[in-house]
């Protein structure tokens, strides 16, 4: 066997203990885990200080060291995050449907764990905890593989997650780290069939497409995020101007941070140059067609490549449109299909946005960035899942499950 197989191997076994462990076990063992990362958060802000001095000297984009630089603000956070997901309902053993059949047949449709997880990941160093603690409360064993950028961090948390679960009733190898960061052990992952029930990658659009593509283990896709901005003929200036510059500029390394700015042509003379001014104080880089380099001048002339483009970086594309059913076309063609908003007054048109936009997350008046497993009540997220089957939009606890159905009869025969 492999070492990754003997991994999987362990895996599966974890997830056989944690499918018959009480919830109040999964809970306190998660609080243990909170509670170790902050007690030992000199370890993780060491290891994370030489991963980012590394990264540094091989010149990783300002975008990308944000993704892994820790703080104690960030690395609470974390525990928070843990903390929050221990104490979210266990998704595990809940009744979905009941009903007897004319044979007298009993039927119960139950939620249960999905078994083995796998994700892979890049250079944020919290989606280890996220994920792991995620998998724990909804009953599944994980594989984690982090990016080298992010290795000694990674493996730091990922220690400190064991030893604490140690000292809980729940096994340490629900939670591995595959410490070979060479692309043949993301391939050999991509094809562990025997041992995943899924695997969910997290990061570039890259990576995403590379295990789309490649995998034979079931994937859910968590998508980049293209993600659009548009202002409607009857959208508030001000609203929108503060809707642009959080969404774009409060942390451009992310998923759900705008990329583009669509704006009605009725109000463009008045809106773009208040908005455009904002951006370009955050140091926000333009890039628009000629109609918007005409309205406001410092906007550098976009590419038909820029439409499609998810920056992570304080860069954004600036459109002109006629009408709310062109930006509706221009979305539906170059979005990722993560989150859009229109910023409106008017309730019919953000209606029609919001019915015709084809997206996982669809905003009426508010910023992209709240397309995130905490701050829509979730607790964390494992991914911002951007296909239709299994799960959509941000994944928590009760999207790592699946169901089984349960059947007890007195002697029937068919």
């Amino acid at each position: 066997m492999t070492e990754l197989e003997k991994m999987g191997a362990r895996a599966k076994d974890a997830a056989r203990i944690l499918r018959t462990v009480s919830s109040e076990d999964k809970e306190l063992a998660l609080k243990e885990v909170a509670g170790a990362l902050i007690r030992r958060q000199s370890e993780i802000l060491e290891a994370n200080r030489q991963d980012l001095a590394a990264a540094e000297a091989g010149g990783m984009p300002r975008s990308m060291l944000d993704r892994l630089a820790l703080s104690e603000e960030r690395i609470r956070g974390m525990a928070d995050g843990v903390t929050a997901v221990s104490e979210w309902p266990d998704p595990v053993g809940r009744v979905l449907e009941e009903y007897d059949l004319p044979n007298g047949l009993h039927v119960r449709r139950v939620s249960v764990p999905l078994g083995v997880i796998g994700i892979i990941f890049e250079a944020r160093p919290n989606v280890t905890s996220d994920c792991a603690a995620l998998c724990i409360r909804a009953g599944n064993s994980c594989i984690l593989r982090g990016g080298k950028e992010a290795f000694r961090t990674n493996l730091a948390v990922t220690r400190i997650m064991r030893e604490a679960l140690s000292d809980s009733p729940l096994p340490a190898d629900c939670v591995q780290l595959v410490t070979d960061t060479d692309r043949r052990s993301a391939t050999e992952m991509m094809n562990l069939t025997e041992y995943l029930d899924v695997l969910i990658p997290r990061g570039g659009a890259g990576l995403i497409r590379s295990v789309v593509d490649n995998a034979r283990v079931p994937v859910i896709e968590t998508g980049a995020g293209n993600c659009h901005i548009y202002v409607d003929k009857a959208a508030s200036v001000e609203m929108a101007a503060a809707i642009a510059v959080n969404a774009k500029t409060s942390r451009p390394s992310v998923c759900n941070a705008a990329e583009k700015l669509l704006v009605h042509r009725e109000i463009a003379d008045m809106a773009l140059p208040v908005i455009g001014k904002r951006l370009r104080e955050k140091e926000v880089e333009l890039r628009g067609d000629d109609a918007s380099r005409e309205i406001f001048r410092d906007i550098r002339p976009a590419t038909d490549d820029d439409w499609g483009k998810e920056y992570v970086d304080l860069i954004m594309g600036v459109r002109i449109v006629d009408s709310i059913e062109e930006a509706i076309r221009h979305i539906e063609r170059w979005s990722t299909h993560h989150s859009d908003c229109i910023v409106t007054e008017d309730p019919a048109a953000a209606a029609k946005f919001q019915t015709e936009v084809d997206s996982a997350v669809v905003y009426h008046n508010a910023s992209t960035r709240f397309t995130d497993g905490g701050e829509l009540g979730l607790g964390a997220e494992i991914g911002i899942s951007t296909q239709k089957l299994h799960a959509r939009g941000p994944m928590g606890v009760n999207q790592l499950v699946t169901y089984k159905y349960i059947i007890d009869g007195n002697g029937q025969i068919r």
